[in-house]
């Protein structure tokens, strides 16, 4: 009887050693308390406690937590908007005052997400009714950044802090999304009409002043071409003169007639005639009379020059 007594004393003191020590893992901080009231915190690890006095009332993760949530909210021209988020949060930080405020603020915790849940849907919801539907595609960052604002002082004595707040998704009701990609797709067409209409003034342009340098061009090398046609023409006339006065400065020299040259001259005109004349039909006057008359002419013309 004695030994069987001894046995039982060994267990329990073996049992009470255990009972003083508990483990706190990683990322946890336990809220112990003594009838029922806050004592101290246990950090991670291996910590000593008061069996059957100390009990751990909770335990506290201080790692990052996420929530996913859904709601809708109302603009200000009365349009439905309906969000898909994700709240990302965490405790603010390990200090005593904060682990107790975490652990005794709320009942449990499911009471504390609701009660998060609440407080961000009506934050989201006061800052979308100030706005018109049109408008709130593009002020994510602005919501977030106001619930933000307006959540960090409540959540700070909850003990919590808001890390980020995510809107993976906003949508409206079906007739106002029908309504919103039909003025998209009209604003698409005006600025595919308005680019069409600036590109072919562009080709129109371009074409005018290619044409217009086209025509200066032609121009520029039409009179160049007349200029040294006229100088071409000057030049012969010149030589020709040039060679009538030596062939009769000649003739005089030899004492010969010069009208022979004006004779010369309508014998190489009436050949020209013949071999250029391309099938067309000259009259000329090939008389006596008419050869006498037009050599007259010829030298009156040469002496008229002189």
């Amino acid at each position: 009887m004695e030994n069987l007594n001894l046995y039982i004393a060994i267990g329990v003191g073996v049992l009470l050693l255990v009972a003083c020590f508990v483990t706190v893992q990683q990322g946890t901080i336990a809220v112990v308390t003594m009838f029922g009231k806050y004592r101290r915190i246990l950090n991670p690890g291996l910590n000593f406690r008061i069996p059957l006095l100390e009990r751990i009332n909770t335990r506290v993760s201080i790692q990052n937590r996420a929530i996913e949530m859904e709601f809708q909210a109302i603009t200000q021209d009365q349009a439905n908007v309906y969000f898909k988020a994700m709240l990302v949060y965490s405790v603010l930080d390990a200090n005593e005052e904060t682990i107790k405020n975490v652990a005794f603020k709320f009942v449990d915790q499911r009471s504390f997400i609701q009660a998060l849940v609440r407080t961000i849907e009506g934050s989201v919801r006061g800052f979308v009714a100030t706005k018109k539907q049109a408008e709130i595609l593009l002020l994510r960052g602005e919501i977030v950044d106001d619930v933000k604002e307006s959540l960090d002082h409540t959540l700070e004595t909850w003990g919590f802090h808001l890390i980020d707040l995510q809107l993976n998704d906003i949508t409206f009701d079906t007739e106002i999304t029908t309504s919103m990609a039909k003025v998209v797709a009209s604003n698409n067409l005006k600025a595919a009409a308005e680019n069409e209409g600036q590109a072919l003034l562009i080709t129109k342009t371009k074409a005018a002043e290619a044409e217009g340098n086209a025509i200066k061009i032609a121009a520029q090398a039409e009179k160049e071409a007349s200029q040294l046609k006229g100088q071409g023409i000057a030049l012969f006339r010149e030589e020709v003169a040039k060679g009538m006065t030596e062939a009769a400065e000649q003739m005089k020299a030899a004492n010969l007639d010069t009208s022979l040259i004006l004779f010369s001259m309508w014998t190489e005109a009436v050949k020209e005639f013949a071999e250029k004349g391309q099938g067309n039909v000259i009259f000329l006057d090939g008389s006596v009379e008419g050869m006498e008359k037009n050599v007259r002419q010829m030298m009156a013309a040469n002496m008229t020059k002189k």
